[in-house]
């Protein structure tokens, strides 16, 4: 028999994307929603789809995914976002590996990331690797602010087929988000004590370089253009608000 997986999602307002979330891991053992007590209809969608809902206040991306990981009772972890997908290949490539007995303790998956219609293959956004299948007890998310990542304990390998990541609604949703993750990024910066001018103006312009140059980025035409503008943005926006002390809340 096969190791159960527990496929964990934690949300907020997420009616527009969680059934099909949970649709792409109807195989798995359990589906588990945490939900930040949506104002939509997120957490009525998700027992309809058959998942556990729990409901609890914010803590922060890391800690919430860390208390949703908690509840799940199957000794394997796919942790996803609501705006991702599996794949069916992927699905399959899941339940195969767990269910070798030389099985690693994670596995980093790759993503597919949609954006204004359309796959982003340079730039930074493909392959895009991320550890988010792992034996339940070896894996914890670090406790940041934004971009939380998880920690392994253990050896890690990797997937071939895709996570399937649709990222922002609009190009709206994608500079309120940017805004959003700059203030938190800011607030990480900003205790860490590292907020510099040599910040403010190579960062930014190292990050336009990186991913519009050497990755790729002018392969995606006007989409990439536009990802590696809003990504330089992002980075002087961090470190100005870390500089001038503008990160609360």
């Amino acid at each position: 028999m096969k190791p159960g997986i527990s496929a964990v999602v934690i949300t907020w307002n997420e009616a527009s994307n969680i059934r099909d979330c949970l649709a792409s891991v109807r195989w798995a053992a359990e589906m588990i929603v945490l939900d930040r007590f949506s104002t939509d209809d997120t957490a009525a969608i998700a027992r309809e789809c058959g998942a556990r809902v729990y409901q609890e206040e914010w803590k922060g991306f890391a800690r919430q995914k860390n208390s949703a990981v908690e509840k799940a009772v199957s000794p394997w972890i796919l942790s996803l976002d609501a705006d991702e997908r599996v794949s069916p290949l992927l699905a399959e490539e899941i339940q195969a590996v767990v269910g070798r007995p030389y099985a690693l303790d994670g596995y980093h998956i790759p993503r597919k990331n949609f954006f204004d219609g359309r796959w982003i293959r340079h730039g930074g956004w493909h392959p895009d690797y991320v550890l988010r299948l792992f034996r339940k007890g070896s894996g914890r998310f670090q406790d940041r602010r934004v971009h939380e990542r998880l920690v392994l304990e253990g050896k890690s390998g990797y997937l071939r087929s895709p996570i399937e990541h649709y990222t922002y609604r609009s190009v709206s949703d994608y500079l309120a988000r940017m805004d959003r993750y700059s203030l938190l990024a800011a607030q990480e910066t900003e205790s860490d004590g590292k907020a510099a001018w040599s910040s403010l103006c190579l960062r930014p312009a190292f990050t336009f370089f990186k991913m519009y140059l050497l990755r790729g980025g002018f392969l995606d035409g006007k989409a990439g253009f536009f990802l590696a503008v809003s990504y330089a943005y992002y980075t002087f926006l961090k470190y100005y608000r870390a500089s001038i002390g503008d990160a609360s809340e």
